[in-house]
């Protein structure tokens, strides 16, 4: 038994184009379409057109350019303050070995052992922060800087000029040209009474 359906002929309500006559009328209306653009594309200017792209190229370069050295910035810089974090936590601990040392003074003497042991601690510190970049933000003496002292009050002061700073009360350290930590400090109001 045959299936007239499976069979494959031409249909007799079509007027005898085939499926090869569509592809190739489909053809023919694509490639009139593309010749409608690139007529309309040729009423433009080649030289502008060049030149649009010209300097689309030279953006795009420019901004790859751009791109690489803030990539090289923000590693150089993040290599050049990675211990930022470890050194910030070893301020703490360094304040009170300071403290410990002019306790040890005051009781002790500058003869004891134990204080020139400490003494040699102290310079051995001072060296591994002065390898890693680390400086003392300059205080004692100096004129007051809200960028990089942190004034927790002010005293009159006969000798000392209003803004001067008359001693420190935690000392402040620059990582390199960062601010790692403001130095605590007592400002003079200048010459006045003592309430």
């Amino acid at each position: 038994m045959t299936n007239s359906t499976e069979q494959e002929g031409p249909d007799p309500n079509e007027s005898g184009a085939g499926i090869g006559d569509v592809e190739v009328a489909e053809t023919v209306a694509v490639a009139v379409d593309f010749a409608g653009e690139s007529e309309s594309a040729t009423g433009t200017d080649p030289v502008a057109e060049i030149e649009k792209w010209k300097d689309v190229a030279a953006r795009a370069t420019a901004d790859l350019d751009n791109f690489r050295k803030r990539m090289a910035r923000e590693k150089f810089e993040a290599i050049q303050y990675a211990n930022r974090g470890l050194l910030e936590q070893l301020l703490p601990i360094i304040d009170n070995f300071e403290m410990g040392l002019k306790a040890a003074e005051s009781a002790e003497g500058n003869g004891s052992i134990i204080l020139q042991g400490m003494g040699m601690v102290r310079k051995q510190l001072e060296d591994f922060l002065a390898d890693q970049g680390v400086e003392i933000v300059a205080s004692d003496g100096v004129a007051f800087d809200p960028n990089v002292h942190e004034a927790l009050k002010q005293e009159p002061h006969e000798s000392a000029p209003e803004g001067q700073i008359l001693y420190t009360m935690r000392r402040g350290y620059r990582l390199k040209d960062r601010l790692l930590r403001a130095a605590n400090v007592i400002v003079s109001a200048g010459p006045g009474t003592a309430s």
